[in-house]
């Protein structure tokens, strides 16, 4: 088991499936990542962070850097925001779409950072 899928695993029943699909969208953008643990956060690692996630009492914590934040800015006004993280509600389904195209972008700026 990768320490993501450990994390899943230990988390409640009730969420375990939404995090796993959450894991599962990344994973199928970022391929050759590690998956980590860091900041007691599952962290998928590429060069360099490229984005954590994490459950929490109230909420799905996406963290994808302050760039994303500001680049998807228009699509996350119905989300709770800070400088690098965003909030998704546990009681609504997580938008895969805004966190495939989230996700897309931190692969495009670590290719365009790295030369890859």
């Amino acid at each position: 088991m990768t320490p993501i899928e450990t994390y899943i695993a230990n988390t409640p029943q009730a969420y375990q499936h939404q995090l796993t699909v959450l894991r599962q969208t990344i994973v199928a953008i970022l391929p050759e990542a590690q998956e980590q643990l860091k900041y007691q956060m599952p962290t998928f690692y590429w060069h360099e962070n490229v984005i954590h996630f994490a459950l929490f009492k109230h909420h799905f914590g996406l963290y994808p850097t302050p760039s994303a934040i500001d680049a998807f800015h228009d699509q996350l006004i119905d989300y709770k925001t800070s400088k690098g993280a965003v909030q998704f509600p546990l009681d609504q389904p997580l938008p895969l779409e805004l966190i495939t195209a989230i996700t897309k972008f931190r692969r495009h700026e670590i290719m365009t950072k790295y030369d890859l």
